[in-house]
């Protein structure tokens, strides 16, 4: 095998997802874009680019191939594992009141935006349609889990858990899977221009909001860094996408959707965690400093993960 053919497939998938991240850190410091920027145009993903992106991948998909329900119910049913890990390790190292910011930045990724943007990369309509039902699934879990773990250990729980269970069930990504599952099933058609116009506005999503992570990041964030914080990011970027992929591996997975798992579980932090955590009065600035060391070292780790296990032949 061509070790020099196979690198280079590999930054094939990473490199086009964070050349986008890195632009929005240029564009940031040289002016283009402002936090009002940043602030509308992550806006106008989640509300908009982005349910109208997954409705029509979904749309599209033939889900006799696309739907994994075994090869889903292990993600979530793994996501859900991750969580109480991690939880139980913060329990072992973290002051009580970082608990549930550290146990949330380690397990929790940005499945919405970065996997699915990987996965188009690597495995095209494919890949976009099974991974926006997985971003669908583990976006209920994660801000689940999330809300019941900074409730448990916040001052306002009460007032926070209802109100952040609340923005689930409204979450437009969750609703445009349920929305866009009878469409596909059922076959129906829809008009060629609403397709392509759709298409066109639906296209924006991924590197809009990339840009947007990238204008959000600082790397005076890394350099203040605590040890919870990388001990966090260890956790999300390496441990929980090792564990993850070993145990699939053993039940059988194997080739895109084993690399599917990889993706998904391997992203970096998600960047709703520091929205959370400061709307609870926890330790927002862990919450950070978590996002933006996952988010720089992901590039490498994501790299390495999907060279190996090609090299290995498992994807």
């Amino acid at each position: 095998m061509d070790l020099l053919a196979v690198f280079s497939q590999t930054l094939q998938v990473t490199l086009p997802v964070f050349a986008m991240v890195f632009l929005g850190i240029l564009f940031k410091r040289i002016g283009w874009i402002d936090a009002h920027f940043i602030s509308t145009a992550s806006a106008l993903v989640f509300r908009a680019t982005m349910p109208t992106l997954i409705f029509l991948s979904i749309v599209r998909a033939d889900l006799d191939v696309a739907l994994q329900p075994g090869l889903i119910v292990y993600f979530l049913g793994f996501s859900v594992l991750s969580f109480f890990l991690a939880w139980g390790w913060a329990i072992w190292r973290c002051p009580f009141a970082d608990r549930g910011v550290f146990a949330q930045g380690a397990f929790r990724g940005n499945c919405g935006i970065v996997g699915l943007a990987l996965a188009a990369s690597q495995y095209g309509d494919y890949g976009l349609s099974l991974g926006s039902i997985m971003a669908g699934g583990i976006i209920i879990v994660y801000n689940v889990l999330a809300a019941i773990i900074l409730a448990y250990y916040s001052a306002n729980a009460r007032s926070g858990l209802g109100s952040i269970l609340k923005h689930v069930a409204r979450n437009p990504l969750i609703l445009s899977v349920l929305l866009a599952m009878p469409f596909a099933y059922f076959q129906v058609p829809l008009p060629e221009w609403l397709m392509t116009s759709g298409d066109y506005f639906g296209a924006m999503s991924l590197p809009l909001a990339l840009v947007c992570i990238g204008g959000t990041l600082s790397f005076s964030s890394v350099k203040q860094s605590s040890g919870p914080a990388l001990d966090a990011s260890l956790w999300k970027i390496v441990w929980i996408p090792l564990l993850g992929v070993l145990g699939a591996y053993a039940l059988g997975y194997r080739g895109r959707e084993l690399g599917m798992l990889f993706l998904f579980l391997g992203t970096p932090g998600a960047a709703a965690s520091f929205v959370m955590a400061k709307a609870v009065n926890a330790n927002a600035k862990l919450a950070a400093n978590i996002i933006v060391i996952t988010t720089f070292a992901s590039l490498f780790t994501l790299s390495a993960g999907v060279f190996i296990l090609t090299i290995a032949g498992w994807i």
